[in-house]
């Protein structure tokens, strides 16, 4: 077993573990889906559909063009194997593992019980047992004498859903668009499901083994990060019993500064294939920590950032090709003119030469699977030019948004 890797390899590692880079049989399968799926653990949930909606992304860049139709029906169907849960934020996760994640509803519970009133939550619980899931608009429509007040803009009875849903005594049963239905669980989860208690400290060592295996190597950060525990003293803890077992194995990765664990069936690859996006909440990069050292890639979304303060674009996507993450992108599905917009594309120093051949396929691939007839690409980023040359069916379009970044740079101070 290796005591060393260098940081190729690291990155390989990662990469195989999280599925990135194997072959891909077409069309895909609902079963290749539930691999990929099983590999990560996780599919986090996040609301901002510029170009597609963040947990169809993850499988678009393990698998390339799916049919996200299939996948809808694997999470929002009646008794769906799968249920959403606060796992690295909002996301899905399979209902058997349902329980690994009591500990957290606990303490979610002990920490804001007090700040839910206590009759909206009395009333919603009987709304619920009464009519069965129900979206927020449902029970708001029979709310006019129940008392309201603001929670992110929210109802009181939005409120007091979302707080039994991180308590863990609602479900999500579904979705309509994406408008959350919420039922008490027994109505949505297997009663098999429900009998099964984990205790907290087994819990959290299910949960790190299965990030060591996601993350096929990885520091206590990365490991503690995975699953959001915000324990490190514990998952240190966790990872000497595993290393004491022979499951994990300490690495040393050519220039990271903290020790690394291999997981004992890791592969590392001698080389592998890729070319994709990535959203934002992928795995891969989702702890930004973990993605620049890795790959050397500082990332920051700027959704919240002013427009005129953004350096990249509103929503930019990691570029892959191969092991290295050479770019970002910003994409936008433009439905009504049925073309895929490069609202800026950018690259990462060291890219190699065939990178917007390779970015160039992906953007091909990713209009088809939104159904767009073809693909506009804007003049703001350095790499533009070469994606309009690897492109020249593609439209150009000018990005109002980089001239006013042009013009802030200008303001003087």
């Amino acid at each position: 077993m290796r005591s060393r890797l260098s940081l190729p390899e690291a990155r390989r590692v990662a990469l195989a573990a999280q599925g990135v880079g194997r072959p891909v049989a077409i069309p895909v399968s609902s079963r290749a889906m539930r691999r990929e799926l099983g590999r990560m653990g996780v599919l986090q949930i996040d609301s901002v559909n510029v170009f597609a909606r963040s947990h169809y992304m993850p499988l678009f860049s393990r698998l390339g063009r799916y049919d996200t139709a299939q996948l809808d029906r694997m999470l929002f169907a009646s008794r769906a194997p799968y249920v959403e849960v606060w796992a690295h934020q909002a996301a899905f996760v399979p209902a058997e593992d349902w329980a690994l994640f009591a500990f957290r509803m606990a303490e979610h519970r002990e920490r804001h019980a007090r700040r839910v009133d206590p009759d909206t939550l009395r009333w919603v619980r009987d709304e619920l047992a009464s009519r069965g899931p129900l979206r927020p608009g449902e029970i708001e429509t029979d709310a006019a004498r129940a008392p309201r007040g603001p929670w992110w803009d929210w109802g009181a009875v939005k409120h007091a859903l979302e707080h039994l849903w991180r308590c863990g005594e609602v479900a999500i049963a579904g979705r309509r668009g994406f408008e959350r239905r919420y039922g008490l669980v027994t109505d949505v989860l297997p009663a098999d499901v429900l009998s099964r208690p984990v205790p907290r400290e087994e819990a959290l060592r299910v949960l790190v083994l299965r990030a060591a295996q996601a993350c096929g190597v990885a520091t206590v950060a990365d490991l503690d990060d995975y699953w959001r525990i915000g324990d490190q003293r514990t998952v240190r803890e966790i990872v000497r019993d595993l290393a004491a077992a022979g499951t994990l194995v300490p690495v040393a990765v050519d220039g990271w500064r903290e020790p690394a664990w291999l997981h004992a069936e890791a592969r590392v690859p001698r080389r592998l294939t890729a070319a994709t996006v990535l959203t934002p909440f992928d795995p891969v990069v989702w702890f930004r920590r973990r993605a620049e050292r890795l790959f050397g890639f500082d990332y920051r979304i700027e959704i919240y950032t002013p427009a005129e303060r953004r350096r990249f674009g509103y929503y930019s996507l990691p570029v892959l090709v191969d092991d290295a993450l050479v770019g970002r992108v910003d994409l936008k599905a433009d439905r009504s003119a049925s073309v895929l917009r490069v609202q800026s594309a950018w690259w990462e120093p060291g890219r190699p030469a065939a990178a917007a051949e390779r970015l160039a396929g992906v953007l091909r691939e990713a209009a088809a699977w939104q159904g767009l007839a073809g693909v506009s690409i804007s003049r703001w980023g350095d790499a533009t030019g070469d994606l309009a040359a690897a492109l020249p069916d593609a439209e150009r379009h000018e990005h109002a948004l980089a001239e006013a970044v042009a013009l802030a740079s200008e303001e003087p101070g």
